[in-house]
């Protein structure tokens, strides 16, 4: 297996540092919104990736994070007159919907940084004593300088990050480019006591705690978004690898942005589709295959044209399992792989061996599903059947369970409307009163307002 290694640039072969075992850190959201489509990038590759892993054999121990405490949960919570923890709180819940809606499988662990607290002051103690941070008037710096081997995971220069960088009002830094390990608390912001006074985590410190404490202080792969490269992966590595003197992540897998008109999606810009209205419009299948359908690597454009071909392509092909399932004779003969299933076996790990290549991969399962319905040998049905149902889709996330056949029942509801509508112009209020009746009857109530009729299950 082959993967390409950001600190590196290189793709290169991929050996666990344990035999059989691949321990995984992989930067979770900071969570104070709605997760967007965009931000599942991350989630759902490397959520393929692990289950790849475990299809080749390997126990994979996973660890995505809760950023919990963070100046955004703050400013929310300020805006709402809420704690800060109800903010987390209510957003972490909602991740869990959307994960479930995507089929994202939960990580082996969920750390949460204000469970952390006490390890990463005794980690930011350890750096103090060995000369890479300083303490500024309750806060606490990393001293960028120390550490000689700053910015090469970014290839980025030190001279170069120097120029045009600038100390913000009410920053206490010595240089321009030292990031914060710890924050003085302001006034009404939520706090942890500390050696340096009251205050809480920096951003770039909680994940280095989170990821050495629970996978070790050398660990095989730390996964990511690629806009975490510079500051926030480049920050953990010189922090970790300050503090412990070896290498943090052996390899840094980093997938590209998506794009919305050409600008990453993003709340701040407010280009952006949330998790919920994505697989209500389009379904969990045709998200994944959407993001399967460009390497991980390469950014990838949001298209509703795309996502509604994807829904199509996947329908047609849930439509065909669905369909030879219904028939499937149960007791049908099946001992063992044979050379055709072995070969399309082989063909299929040398693509994900290949530095995780989805599209090719993708390529293949359609391959087999055409195979279900154009091969007039129906053994060769069946192994087609079976290598989607039971060894690839699963791999993916795609067809790996029978997909009811969904529909949007926003347009169907208002079709009903509207057609009421044209009733009580008619002043045929025999007929409208019978469409909102038999709504009711089916649990769909509708209410005229001065905007217009809305309806509620």
């Amino acid at each position: 297996m082959r993967i390409t290694n950001t600190l590196t640039g290189k793709k290169e072969e991929f050996i666990p540092q344990k035999e059989g075992e691949v321990r995984i850190y992989v930067c979770g959201p900071t969570v104070y919104n709605f997760v967007h489509l965009g931000n599942s990038r991350p989630a759902i590759t490397f959520d393929a990736f692990r289950r790849y892993l475990e299809y080749r054999g390997y126990k994979v121990i996973l660890t995505q994070n809760f950023t919990d405490i963070d100046d955004k949960i703050i400013v929310k919570a300020i805006e709402e007159g809420v704690n800060a923890t109800e903010i987390a709180e209510r957003y972490i819940v909602q991740y869990w919907k959307d994960s479930m809606a995507l089929g994202i499988r939960p990580a082996n662990f969920h750390p949460r940084t204000t469970h952390y607290v006490d390890e990463i002051i005794e980690f930011i103690q350890d750096l103090i004593a060995k000369g890479y941070a300083y303490v500024a008037d309750g806060d606490v710096y990393f001293d960028v300088s120390a550490f000689d081997d700053y910015g090469r995971l970014s290839g980025r220069k030190l001279e170069e990050l120097i120029v045009g960088a600038r100390i913000q009002p009410g920053e206490k830094k010595k240089s321009p480019e030292d990031f914060a390990l710890w924050k003085a608390a302001k006034e009404n912001e939520p706090y942890w006591e500390s050696p340096w006074g009251k205050g809480r985590p920096g951003w770039h410190i909680e994940c280095s705690v989170m990821s050495t404490c629970i996978l070790g202080e050398t660990f095989d792969i730390h996964a990511g978004g690629s806009d975490l490269i510079f500051p926030h992966h480049e920050n953990e590595r010189a922090q970790s690898e300050a503090r412990y003197g070896k290498t943090f992540a052996r390899y840094w897998m980093h997938n590209g942005m998506m794009r919305f008109a050409g600008s990453k999606m993003s709340k701040s810009l407010g280009n952006f589709i949330t998790i919920k209205e994505a697989v209500r419009k389009y379904g969990k299948d045709a998200v994944r295959y959407f993001i399967f359908s460009k390497h991980y690597r390469s950014p990838i454009d949001y298209s509703e044209e795309m996502l509604q071909e994807t829904k199509t392509a996947v329908s047609r092909g849930n439509k065909i399992l669905n369909d030879f399932e219904a028939n499937l004779d149960e007791s049908h003969p099946f001992a063992r792989k044979s050379p055709w299933m072995e070969e399309k076996i082989a063909e299929f790990t040398e693509y994900l061996d290949d530095d995780f290549n989805t599209p090719k991969a993708l390529s293949l399962i359609f391959e087999l599903i055409n195979e279900i319905v154009n091969s007039t040998d129906e053994q060769r049905k069946f192994e087609a059947y079976h290598l989607v149902r039971n060894e690839f889709g699963p791999v993916l996330g795609l067809f790996d369970i029978p997909e009811s056949q969904s529909f949007d029942l926003d347009g169907l509801v208002q079709i009903l409307i509207d057609l009421r509508g044209q009733f009580r112009k008619e002043k045929n209020f025999e007929k409208s009163d019978e469409i909102r009746d038999r709504l009711m009857n089916l649990g769909i109530k509708l209410m005229d307002t001065p905007e217009g009729t809305k309806w509620t299950l």
